[in-house]
């Protein structure tokens, strides 16, 4: 089987604990693209979050974010797909989890809404490198569908919300998970593989010719429909359990290792 494009995930994948890409990774990626070979990042994660990462790797193409809710050119800034949770379900959503005492924040354009400063708000600026926006009441009442909506919770509570949630708003919304205590909720058909089957589509690139590497819940859908389904040894298990190859963990160059197995032997 030929590979032609290359989509990875970010967090636990190809970032290791860290949150930095390898000198064998990037090595890796810069010799797959130039054997002509498209790469793309695809993440849960907003564009502002991924660019710099993408333009430290020096890549020319569209990025996969928000789970797959934007597509959007890392140089050109060009958006070629665009599927926002409904405005309507995200106020119902919004209202529900303020309701419940759920922790929710929104993704606003590329700006990263909650009502307060928290705990759940620093984890995640601190992972993702991009401050929260504080806008009080405002959270509840957007004007602009948001890409989607993410909970955190604690995580003795994680699967008790997750079942609430998707209950609450079955047929309304896909909810799935990044990490042990994010809640991803966005609109239903939004997934990682549907973005990157048309970014492979506009290359002329079929599904069969597409490697899919990701470790959590959110990959699934990538893993189970492309060519080869990777997953670094750091996976839930249901993520190797879906995959066709293992490689090894985010710490141990699992996407640099894959690669050189598959496209650079």
């Amino acid at each position: 089987m030929v590979i032609r494009l290359i989509a990875s995930d970010m967090d636990d994948t190809l970032l290791n604990s860290n949150t930095k890409i390898t000198e064998r990774t990037a090595e890796a990626i810069h010799k797959a693209i130039k054997k002509g070979i498209v790469f793309l990042i695809a993440t849960g994660r907003m564009y502002v979050s991924v660019k710099p990462f993408a333009d430290a790797l020096g890549l020319d193409v569209p990025l996969v974010t928000y789970n797959g809710a934007l597509v959007k050119g890392s140089k050109s800034g060009k958006v070629y797909y665009e599927h926002p949770l409904k405005l309507e379900t995200a106020l119902e959503l919004l209202a529900y989890c303020k309701e419940k005492g759920y922790y929710i924040q929104s993704y606003q354009g590329d700006e990263l809404w909650v009502k307060e400063a928290t705990v759940f708000s620093a984890e995640y600026t601190r992972i993702s490198g991009i401050p929260a926006k504080p806008v009080g009441e405002k959270l509840y009442h957007p004007e602009v569908a948001p890409y989607k909506l993410l909970a955190m919770t604690k995580p003795e509570e994680f699967q008790k919300v997750w079942q609430d949630i998707q209950h609450q708003f079955a047929g309304k919304v896909v909810v799935t998970s990044s990490r042990d205590n994010f809640l991803e909720l966005m609109e239903p058909g939004v997934n990682k593989w549907e973005a990157i089957k048309a970014v492979a589509e506009s290359y002329g690139i079929s599904p069969e010719e597409v490697m899919c590497i990701g470790d959590s819940n959110n990959d699934l859908s990538m893993i189970e429909n492309a060519g080869i389904g990777v997953a670094v040894a750091n996976a839930k298990p249901a993520v190797q359990a879906a995959a066709k190859l293992v490689t090894a963990s985010n710490d141990e160059d699992g996407v640099a290792k894959v690669i050189e197995q598959v496209v650079l032997c």
